[in-house]
């Protein structure tokens, strides 16, 4: 494994890899192609420093240590002993393995991430445990094995600003990925009528005042083989933008609880100055007093259950009729897993992309152009 440059693997949930690419490309990732399930990029530990601070599309930053053939357990076992382990991890400190096999002679993915555990430990000395915060993984497909380090640690969506969750909140990572489906750069108006705990819209103001997503939170990269603290310092000290956004960001909800979470998540993230939340329901929605037309993202309930669809057919309708009535010039981004209940706004939507996986479900966008 160089130190300089070898594959990083950027994460992303199935479906919004384009999101990514583009991101990816737009912040100079070198190399960046889109494979399922994620991006591949080239470069040197800044690189993956940078990935984990700055990318608000990836959910994990995988650095691959290196790829062989295995076509049997001991093959496993005794190619696993030559990877350049002491480059990477430290020996004092504890790992944990895991494992996954598709299409390959190698089927048991416990079996597989044991003889990796081992020849690590005995190659490096470092301990292993089932809950350590590094972690190696091992993916096996059609006889390629393929081990990288989980740079992140924990998700990418946990950006560490977010105490309060509503139900069925919709993670950072995917809400920033589909705010750039929808257009959206940073430089227009952004409200969601059913904001929840507000993740739309401090996404979307965090992104117009140029703020790093991940400048709040610690790395497991910090605990691997020469981690240097002071270079890393220098990246994270970087200045954001000298003037802040001229643009504001609003959300509401029927739910003061949400209203009010929502508010002390945005205070937390740095973006209360540029963001409002009201207690309104979908029906007293009106474009902000003196915003100019931006983008209404919003993310309705979509039911998982036969006989919710017909429930949930008057909240579309409406949303439909105030976008109507009172959002002239205004896109609307609308994410739901049903298409009958997006055609139940009765909107000019163009072809829905996705399907991007979310909690289970298959969920798709469905974007309209400015309003008239």
């Amino acid at each position: 494994m160089s130190d300089t440059g070898f594959e990083i693997f950027l994460v992303t949930a199935p479906g919004l890899e384009a999101a990514l690419l583009a991101e990816a490309r737009e912040q100079g990732f070198v190399a960046a192609r889109a494979v399922k399930g994620g991006v591949v990029v080239e470069g040197g530990w800044p690189e993956v420093w940078r990935a984990n601070l700055s990318l608000r599309c990836a959910s994990k930053v995988l650095a691959r240590i290196g790829a062989f053939r295995a076509l049997h357990l001991a093959q496993l076992d005794k190619r696993a002993r030559k990877l350049p382990w002491g480059a990477v991890l430290r020996p004092d400190l504890p790992v944990r393995v895991e494992a996954a096999c598709k299409a390959s002679r190698i089927y048991h993915a416990g079996a597989a991430a044991e003889r990796v555990a081992t020849a690590l430990h005995e190659s490096l000395g470092a301990p292993r445990i089932d809950e350590a915060e590094i972690c190696v993984k091992v993916r096996i497909d059609d006889d390629l094995c393929t081990v990288s380090v989980d740079t992140s640690g924990e998700p990418l969506h946990k950006r560490k600003h977010k105490e309060a969750v509503n139900k069925a909140p919709m993670r950072e990572t995917m809400a920033a990925a589909f705010l750039r489906l929808a257009g959206y750069r940073g430089d227009e108006t952004v409200l969601d009528p059913m904001c929840g705990s507000g993740t739309f819209v401090i996404e979307a103001a965090e992104m117009a005042a140029g703020l790093a997503p991940g400048r709040s939170r610690a790395f497991a990269f910090e605990l691997l083989a020469g981690f240097d603290p002071q270079a890393w310092d220098r990246l994270r000290a970087a200045p954001p933008p000298a003037a802040p956004p001229a643009l504001r960001f609003y959300g509401s909800d029927r739910d003061p609880g949400a209203v009010g979470m929502s508010h002390a998540n945005a205070v937390r993230a740095g973006v209360g100055a540029i963001t409002s939340f009201l207690p309104l329901t979908l029906g007293e929605c009106r474009p902000p007093p003196g915003a100019p037309p931006g983008l209404v993202m919003v993310n309705p309930p979509y039911g998982e259950r036969l006989g919710d669809r017909k429930s949930l057919m008057p909240l579309y309708r409406q949303l439909g009729e105030v976008m109507r009535g009172r959002f002239s010039g205004w896109r609307l981004g609308l994410i739901t897993s049903d298409a009958t209940l997006a055609r139940a706004c009765a909107l000019p939507f163009a072809a829905p992309i996705g399907p991007v996986a979310h909690g289970g479900l298959r969920v798709f966008l469905f974007l309209t152009p400015p309003l008239p």
